[in-house]
C-alpha cells in the first residue's frame, strides 16, 4: 500500500517517532482532494495520521513549518514526526464527527481568530492561492490563470467578458491594508479540511498555508455557516 520507494522513510518516521519500525494496521484514507498520500496506521493500539507528499516542489518546507505552528496553537493535530527530505508527516489522528452548523457558526470564526494571530507565515509571492484571492493580486500566475481561462472557452464570450470587467472592478477598489495579511490556512473551501471531534475543532492539509489577506480564510467559511444577515452579525462578532 505503501510505495516502495518510501518504505524505508516511513520506517524511518516509525522508528524515531515511536521506537517501532512497523506499523500494526493501515488503511488509505481517499476524502477530500489532496494530492498526497494519506493513510490511518495503527501503533501500539493508537491511530496516527501519515501523509507522504507525492509532488517534488519546494513547498514542503513552508507546509511542514506552518502546520507545526498550528498543532503548538491547539489548531492542528499533534506533530509526531516530519521529514522535509523525505517529505513525510506523522501526526495524530482525529475521530471526527458531524459539525452541526449552529456550532460551527461560532466555532469556526474564534479558531480563525486564533490562526490568524499566530506570528507571520511566510509570504509567498505571485502564488496563485487557492482561495481566489490571488485575482488580486497582480502577476505572472494571474495572467497565466486569465490566459488559460480564456483560452478554455469555458462561458460564451459575452459571459466572459462580462466576468472580467467585474474583476476589474472589483481589483480596482479592493483595498490593501498589510495589517490584514495573516497567517492563513488557504484551503478550507474543502470541508474534509475542517474536522470536529465533538469538543474541538481541527484544521488540517496545510500545504496551502501562507500570509495572505485575512478575509480569504473568514469569506470562504462564511460560505458554509452564514445563509442570513443575523448570522454574518454572529459570525464577525465572534471573530472580531
Amino acid at each position: 500500500m505503501i510505495p516502495q520507494e518510501k518504505s524505508a522513510a516511513v520506517t524511518r518516521g516509525l522508528r524515531e517517532a515511536f521506537g517501532v519500525t512497523a506499523f500494526e494496521d493501515i488503511q488509505m484514507l481517499t476524502r477530500g482532494l489532496s494530492s498526497a498520500l494519506v493513510f490511518r496506521i495503527v501503533v501500539r493500539g493508537s491511530p496516527f495520521l501519515l501523509r507522504i507528499i507525492v509532488r517534488t516542489d519546494s513547498t514542503t518546507a513552508r507546509h511542514f513549518a506552518c502546520m507545526k505552528e498550528a498543532a503548538e496553537a491547539g489548531l492542528a493535530p499533534h506533530v509526531r514526526y516530519t521529514s522535509i527530505e523525505d517529505r513525510i508527516s506523522i501526526t495524530d489522528f482525529v475521530e471526527a464527527v458531524p459539525f452541526p452548523v449552529t456550532e460551527a457558526l461560532v466555532r469556526m470564526p474564534a479558531a480563525l481568530r486564533t490562526l490568524h494571530a499566530l506570528p507571520p507565515f511566510p509570504r509567498v509571492e505571485n502564488h496563485l492561492n487557492t482561495t481566489c484571492m490571488f485575482l488580486i493580486n497582480k502577476g505572472t500566475a494571474l495572467d497565466g490563470f486569465i490566459q488559460g481561462f480564456q483560452a478554455a472557452n469555458i462561458l460564451p464570450k459575452g459571459e466572459s467578458e462580462e466576468l472580467f470587467a467585474r474583476y476589474a472592478q472589483v481589483a480596482a477598489v479592493y483595498p490593501h491594508h498589510d495589517p490584514d495579511m495573516v497567517s492563513s490556512h488557504n484551503d478550507l473551501f474543502k470541508p474534509d479540511n475542517i474536522l470536529f471531534d465533538g469538543q474541538r475543532v481541527w484544521l488540517v492539509d496545510w500545504e496551502a498555508a501562507f500570509l495572505n489577506d485575512r478575509y480569504a480564510d473568514l469569506a470562504v467559511v462564511a460560505n458554509y455557516v452564514v445563509t442570513n444577515d443575523a448570522e454574518e452579525k454572529v459570525y464577525l462578532q465572534e471573530y472580531f
